[in-house]
């Protein structure tokens, strides 16, 4: 982790102190409340955690859209030294709530209310069934702003998850109640427009950004005409609107009721009647189906289309013609071996049919056209192990299944590298576009380059979380560059910080930047490109 130890000279003298100081802690006044903080010594930085920004989703309020809390009135003090506790969700030991729609700031010390810095907001990933902002510390990203004189505010939030937060079934559908963990997020960006200023950031120089799951949902809000209003920029990172094939509300209802079922005191509720028993139900009850229920199958409960007026209107590609959204600048990637972390190490060859029509299935186009479909697209990718995921490794299978290296190239290719260059091409906005391909120390080598470990070299302290770290911190700090020069001024080539090569945009030259501390530089978006390509053609059969 990067560790700065004090603000430029020039930029601290120019400051006037917006918190009052009392026992060394930050205050911050947000309307007739004063934010009592957490000063973190060892980098100059004030810390405001925990800080509703929504009424908390129980009793009544549970599996209903969030209701904004932009003040914290009548409270006039509030202790923000620590993170709320995460949204409840499966397979985890640590304290969880209900009462869980909290959000964090970052910021610089000795900042005042006119700094009007530039705002970047987190949403963490985690398939939309897990996750917790309190992983990621926005400590990184703001020392490093600091450090390179354009310094900027982190705000990251939690949402509700799993069947909470993304209920499924006809009852879901016909009372509003899909897509809820994002309707918590767009809550979210509303409490940073009324109240960042109070912390010295502009809400009008707010990127939004995210991995996975957290991708996902940036890109699902990023397709809305409204982004506008509460971003001008936003980055994905492993995650698009078509990572996860997008269905109604009603293909979900099996899981929905293994839910209820598991719920002990709703188990013989009416099919059609759940929503009332689950309501009045003990959060202990409801937490311990999680596990038993979400075992089955976790992504189960996620982002369904909601129809006119909701967030997910109609199918992505259907959004984009309608010209509703698409429109601010974005940075996307992915990482090289996507697929490796999706599928168990001892998967066969007839498991690559399987997953995929197990997970598109209902095709728009009907099951002949998606068979068809899945055969060819199995064609392109050889049954050779030297061609298969985790690339560049030669023969070697790491003691995996015989159709373990290919069903990762497949799967890899379909959840993440089509869809982030289709995307790439169709998107008119200025955009930059990477591929990280770096290997991190002790990963484990039949995973490759895999799912989220980019994340290490922008948030260090998760090396404790997947045994993994950086071994590059020359590589660390330019991409933080990257990121921090786009959130500043719009596009990673500010020339501020590391001397790092120029990352021209895709639509004027059809590269990416691969980013790796050996090879850094731009390279053809052309891997794969036959069966990519194929791919992206099958987009309506896939339903993106």
């Amino acid at each position: 982790m990067i560790f700065v130890a004090v603000i430029p000279i020039l930029w601290a003298a120019a400051a006037v102190a917006l918190n009052t100081w009392i026992d060394g802690r930050p205050r911050v006044q947000l309307g007739g409340t004063v934010l009592i903080g957490k000063h973190l010594q060892h980098s100059n930085l004030d810390f405001f955690g925990g800080i509703p920004f929504a009424e908390p989703p129980v009793a009544h309020l549970r599996l209903s859209p969030p209701r904004p809390k932009y003040s914290l009135s009548p409270l006039q003090s509030f202790n923000a030294s620590s993170y709320g506790l995460p949204c409840l969700q499966p397979f985890l030991d640590e304290d969880m709530s209900e009462d869980c729609l909290t959000l964090n700031v970052v910021r610089p010390s000795g900042i005042d209310t006119n700094s009007s810095l530039p705002v970047m907001v987190w949403i963490y990933g985690g398939g939309f069934y897990s996750g917790d902002a309190s992983i990621y510390h926005g400590a990184t990203f703001v020392e490093r702003s600091v450090s390179r004189g354009t310094p900027v505010l982190f705000v990251s939030m939690n949402y509700r998850l799993g069947p909470l937060g993304f209920p499924q079934g006809p009852e879901a559908v016909e009372r509003g109640a899909l897509n809820l963990g994002l309707h918590d997020q767009w809550a979210a960006f509303e409490w940073v427009q009324h109240n960042i200023a109070s912390f010295g950031g502009d809400p009008r120089k707010v990127t939004i950004f995210g991995q996975s799951a957290g991708a996902m949902s940036t890109f699902y809000h990023y397709l809305n005409q409204n982004f506008s209003t509460v971003a001008r920029a936003a980055i994905f990172h492993s995650g698009t609107s078509s990572t996860f094939p997008i269905f109604d509300g009603y293909r979900g209802t099996p899981f929905w009721r293994l839910f209820v079922k598991n719920t002990q005191s709703c188990a013989t509720a009416s099919p059609n009647e759940t929503f009332p028993c689950l309501i009045s139900a003990d959060s202990s009850d409801l937490r311990a189906s999680l596990n038993a229920s979400m075992a089955v199958d976790p992504y189960a409960f996620r982002p369904a289309l909601d129809g006119p007026g909701g967030i997910i209107s109609d199918l992505p590609a259907k959004r984009l013609s309608h010209e509703t959204g698409g429109r601010v600048p974005f940075i996307a990637g992915t990482v090289l071996d996507e697929g490796t972390d999706f599928i168990p190490k001892d998967f066969q060859t007839k498991d690559i049919v399987i997953w995929l029509n197990t997970n598109y299935t209902p095709s728009p186009l009907g099951p002949g056209a998606l068979k068809a479909g899945i055969d060819k697209v199995i064609s392109l990718y050889p049954d050779d192990p030297s061609a298969g995921s985790p690339f560049n490794t030669g023969n070697e299978t790491f003691g995996t299944g015989p159709g373990y290296k290919r069903g990762a190239a497949i799967i890899g290719d379909v959840m993440f590298q089509a869809p982030r260059r289709f995307w790439s091409q169709m998107i008119s906005a200025p955009s930059y576009v990477y591929l990280f391909t770096e290997h991190v120390p002790h990963a484990d080598p039949a995973l490759g380059v895999y799912h989220f470990t980019d994340l290490v070299y922008f948030f260090g302290n998760l090396a404790k979380y997947f045994e993994t770290g950086t071994s590059n911190t020359w590589l660390s700090r330019a991409m933080l560059d990257y990121w921090i020069s786009f959130a500043v001024s719009l596009t990673p080539n500010d020339g501020k910080g590391t001397n790092r090569p120029q990352w021209g945009e895709y639509e004027e030259t059809k590269r990416i930047l691969e980013l790796n501390s050996k090879t850094m530089g731009l390279i053809p978006d052309r891997y794969r490109a036959i069966s990519i390509d194929f791919i992206i053609n099958l987009r309506d059969m896939l339903s993106w």
